[in-house]
C-alpha cells in the first residue's frame, strides 16, 4: 500500500499559489511539446515547424477546454458560485480528458489555417503526446485529486479515511506502458497515422473501465449520466476514431521509418 502525502503550494506574490499540480503539468506538456517535434524530424514528415509554431495553440485552446470540460460536464453545480466570471477561472479546475480534446482542437485550427496537411503529423504527436499526458498524470497522482473506491489492492493510496484506488496513478501507468509500445512501433514499417490509432485504442479501452473505480462515495465527486462519466463517452467515440486510423493505415501500406537521427524528407506541406 502506498502512504498518503500532501505537498504544500509555494506562495506567490499578490495572494497567487503555484502548486505541484501546475508545475507538473507544465513540464508535461513541454515534454510533449519536446517530443512531438523530435519525433517529426526522426520519424516523419521531416519538418518539425509545424509542431513547433503550434503549441500556443495547443497550449491556450487546451487549457479552456479543459477547464470547461471539468465545469460544464463533471462538475456543473460550480456553475453555482457567486462569482459570474469563474467560468474564466482557467487555472481552477482542469479535466485532463478536457485538455487533450482542446489540445487537438487548436491543433487542427492551426495546421487549418496555415493551409497545412495533419495527416503525416499525426504519428509525431503520438509520440509527444502519451509521454506528455504520462507526465501530467503524475501531476494528478501527487495531489490525489482522482480518488477511487476504497480498495486493498497493493498500489491503493492510504487516503484519509481508508485505502482507496488513485486513479491518476493508474492512468500514468497506462500512459506509460503505451508510450513504451508506441516508441517501439515507430522504429517499423508503418502505415501512417498508426500510432495516434493505436494511443486511441489503447488509451480509451483503459480509460473505460478504470472510470468504473472512481469514487461515488465522498463530497466532491465527479458526475455521472445513466451511470457513465463524460469521459467514459467520450472514450468510446474515440475508440471508433483509433480503429479507424488503424484499419486506414493497413489499407494504405507501409511508410518508410529512418533509424533517429536520419535527415527525413517531408511527405509534403
Amino acid at each position: 500500500m502506498l502512504p498518503y502525502f500532501e505537498i504544500p503550494a509555494l506562495n506567490l506574490p499578490l495572494g497567487q499559489k503555484l502548486d505541484v499540480f501546475g508545475v507538473v503539468s507544465a513540464a508535461g506538456t513541454f515534454l510533449g511539446a519536446y517530443l512531438a517535434a523530435r519525433a517529426a524530424r526522426w520519424y516523419g514528415p521531416g519538418d518539425d515547424t509545424p509542431l513547433r509554431d503550434v503549441v500556443p495553440w495547443a497550449v491556450i485552446i487546451g487549457l479552456i477546454g479543459g477547464h470547461w470540460m471539468h465545469l460544464f460536464a463533471y462538475h456543473p453545480e460550480l456553475l453555482r458560485k457567486e462569482d459570474p466570471f469563474y467560468f474564466l477561472r482557467l487555472w481552477e479546475g482542469l479535466s485532463s480528458m478536457g485538455g487533450v480534446l482542446g489540445a487537438l482542437l487548436g491543433i487542427w485550427l492551426f495546421f487549418k489555417k496555415e493551409k497545412l496537411d495533419l495527416y503525416p503529423y499525426w504519428d509525431a504527436l503520438a509520440l509527444g503526446t502519451a509521454p506528455g499526458w504520462m507526465v501530467a498524470r503524475i501531476g494528478c497522482f501527487l495531489v490525489h485529486d482522482h480518488p477511487g473506491n476504497r480498495t486493498d489492492f497493493f498500489l491503493a493510496v492510504n487516503f484519509p479515511g481508508g485505502p482507496r484506488h488513485d486513479l491518476g496513478l493508474y492512468d500514468a501507468i497506462v500512459l506509460g506502458l503505451l508510450s513504451i509500445v508506441l516508441y517501439v512501433l515507430a522504429r517499423k514499417k508503418r502505415g501512417i497515422g498508426m500510432l495516434m490509432g493505436v494511443l486511441a485504442l489503447g488509451y480509451s479501452t483503459c480509460r473505460f473501465f478504470l472510470d468504473f473505480m472512481r469514487a461515488s462515495d465522498m463530497a466532491f465527486v465527479d458526475k455521472r449520466y445513466l451511470g457513465l462519466t463524460p469521459a467514459q463517452y467520450i472514450v468510446v467515440v474515440l475508440w471508433v476514431v483509433g480503429l479507424r486510423m488503424v484499419l486506414t493505415a493497413k489499407r494504405r501500406g507501409l511508410a518508410s521509418v529512418s533509424q533517429p537521427g536520419e535527415n527525413v524528407q517531408p511527405h509534403g506541406a
